[in-house]
This record gives structure tokens, sequence and C-alpha cells, in this order.
């Protein structure tokens, strides 16, 4: 077998039927690649495990009892796989018709590649800067914690952890690949071994990484393709949680990798970031206090109210009637047809003021939802896709 696909899914039913369609879309898929796709549910409980044994039998499901995290849930799937080819990729994705096809080829003709990432989009069209890291040490881990690489985006040292002097567009060797869209090479897991289960949220995809650069492979960054990545994580990056959180993770990375001097000077480091971050985050919870009830009220003055519907007519009147039906009284509902979206989008955009736009899956291949995607980026509005058999809007949320 040539590929084994990997999602690890936590009470996220109507994303996870979004990616297993775009990955049934692939033209990898339609051109006989040899592939099986595993789910591992962490025992969700909002259906999704019913939802995969109803419309996607020819899903290898595993379905914990318990959540076990991310990368005890991945290695589960790896171990019954025997595939030459591993696909680490989270339930929140979309992925383009021909991410798979190029994803393999690259991989079949650079045998010095352990694993791969590609150029990951938000639900809005932007690049996301994780879509390529550096290794963790303490002054990039000082410097991301901080704040240091967000004023300094493309500076090598201060913006090391997100490699920001890198060109976005061009394939670079890189350090670190995310746990979102990871493919990997089975002779090199073989060798480096699976995901570190002491890790249970984020570090893990770090920790792999580096270990495949111990092994004498390398990590490459593909933006050839493009994959949209909702990032519907439950701790918000900006959090004290999640500073919290990451810097565990760090922490057990560090130990397990650095020598015992650098441990201690990472902990005294990070020690600070976090000190720094606490007080960043009560002014901000401050201010947010005072004057985000303001914030709020401007901007839902200013907020345009009108819905723009992209699909067939039978698709428009149904997700029409499911926007009634939920309360929403948008000023204007307006449809736009699959093949006119191309030519007048933004046209429609800005002289219909139009603040949310609803793909319907039923009528637009993935591949159309990514490119509509990437033509909204600059425009602000919210995207959201709905598939035929579902009620739910899938998308960023504003």
């Amino acid at each position: 077998m040539l590929l084994s696909i990997v999602i690890v899914n936590y009470n996220v039913k109507s994303f996870l039927a979004q990616c297993l369609r775009s990955v049934q879309q692939s033209e990898g898929v339609a051109c006989g690649v040899d592939y099986e796709v595993f789910v591992v549910d962490n025992h969700s409980v909002d259906g999704s495990v019913e939802m995969i044994r109803e419309k996607f039998p020819w899903v290898r499901l595993i379905a914990n009892q318990e959540n076990t995290g991310f990368a005890k849930a991945n290695n589960q799937a790896v171990r019954q796989s025997g595939a030459k080819y591993v696909l680490l990729l989270n339930p929140d994705t979309l992925i383009e018709n021909d991410t798979l096809q190029k994803c393999l080829a690259f991989m079949e003709s650079h045998p010095d590649a352990g694993g791969l990432g590609v150029k990951m989009l938000d639900g809005q069209g932007r690049y996301l800067k994780e879509s390529k890291r550096g290794v963790p040490t303490p002054s990039t881990a000082f410097y991301k914690m901080t704040g240091l690489c967000k004023f300094f985006p493309r500076s090598k040292r201060f913006a090391s952890y997100y490699m920001g002097h890198l060109n976005p567009d061009e394939i670079h060797p890189v350090e670190i690949l995310s746990g979102a869209f990871m493919l990997l090479r089975r002779e090199t897991l073989d060798k480096v071994g699976l995901l570190d289960e002491t890790f249970f949220m984020y570090g893990e995809d770090i920790d792999l990484s580096y270990r495949i650069l111990q092994g004498g492979y390398r990590n490459y960054y593909f933006p050839h393709t493009n994959i949209i990545h909702y990032k519907g994580e439950s701790t918000r990056k900006g959090s004290l949680n999640y500073v919290l959180v990451f810097y565990k993770a760090m922490e057990i990375f560090v130990e397990k990798h650095f020598s015992k001097g650098r441990y201690k000077l990472y902990l005294q480091i990070i020690r600070i970031a976090i000190w720094l971050r606490a007080a960043l985050s009560m002014l901000s919870s401050a201010l947010k206090n005072i004057f985000l009830p303001v914030v709020r009220l401007l901007l839902s003055l200013r907020r345009n109210k009108n819905y723009l519907i992209i699909g067939g007519h039978d698709e428009q009147a149904r997700v029409q009637g499911i926007l009634q039906e939920e309360g929403i009284r948008p000023e204007h509902i307006f449809g736009l047809r699959v093949n006119d979206a191309l030519s007048v989008l933004n046209e429609q955009i800005q002289v219909n003021r139009i603040g949310e736009v609803i793909f319907c899956a039923n009528d637009l291949n993935f591949d159309q939802i990514l490119l509509l995607v990437r033509i909204l980026r600059k425009t602000g509005v919210v995207t959201k896709t709905i598939s035929a058999d579902s009620r739910v809007r899938v998308g960023y949320r504003s």
C-alpha cells in the first residue's frame, strides 16, 4: 500500500465530514492511489462515530473510550498501517484536489525526505506561519513567547520559530513540520520511532520532526499545493492557558533533547517569558473589559449583514431556509452560480456589502472552494461551507 491517512478526531464532526470529502475528491484517489484512511476518535460526544459509520463506511474507524491525546491516538493507527507513506492530517483541514498527488511525487523524487509539510491557509485564505518552523531552542522559544517574533516577522533571529526569513512561496528544507499536515516516510518512522506519547497536546510534532533530522533525513516545506487549516483549537493562542500548555510541552522537549545546562537555562528563560505574558494578559483583559463593549457596538454598526450563497439554485434555496430557521435575519441574501463566481465575486462583495460567503459543497469541489477563499483573503468577509447532507455551516469563525 502506498499511503495511509490518519485523522484524530475529538468533537469536530462537521469539520471531519468536510475533511473526509476533500480526501475523497482528491486527484490522487481518483487516479487510483493505493490508500487507506484511519479515523481515530478520542471519545467524542457529538455523534462523530455514528456519522462516520453511516456516511463514510470505507473509513477504518478506531473508536476510543477515552481521550488518549493526539500522539497516542495517531500511533494507534500508524501501528496498524503498512503503507510506504503515512499522512497525519487534522480533521479541521481541507486539501486541494492535487495535494496528495503532488506531495507523494515530491517524496518519491526526494529519497532524503523523511517528512513533508505544505503551505497552510486559515479560513480566510491567509498564510499560516506555522507551516514551517525552527527548532525551539531556549532563545527561539523566548522570542516567540514574548512576542518579539511578531514585531520582527522576517528576522532570522527573532522570527526563528517560524523561520520567517524563508520565502513562504518557495520549497525549503526546514526543521519542524506541523502535525496538522505531516507526510512521513514509513522507513523513517521505523528508524526514528513514532510520536512520543509523553506529549498530550502540543510538542509531539516538534519532537518527531527533530528526531527525523537526527535520523539523517530532511524535512521539507512544500508550497506548491495549499490546504486550509481552520485551527479550531480549544485553547486560544493568545491566552495565558495556551502559554502554560506550550511551556509544558517545550519543557518535555528540552529535557529530552538538550543538555542539563541548557535545560536549566531554558527553564529560567521561559519562566521570565511566562511572567511577561501573564502581565500582558492581565493588562489586555483589563483593557478588553473597559473598551470591548464599545468596540463591539461600533463593529455591529459597521458590519455588513448581507449574505452571499454560491451554488446551484436548489442549494441556494435550502441554505436560505436554514438561515431563516436559525433566526438569522440578514438585510439581503444574494445568490451566485458557481460558473459566475470567479469573474464577479469581488464585485459582488463590494457592491452588495457582503459580510459572509457560504459555499455549497454539493455544487463546488474543494479545489474551487480553496481558490475562492484565496481570492477573498483581503476582503475580510467570513467564509463558510455547507454540505448537501448537512445543516451546519463549517468554516472560519469571526
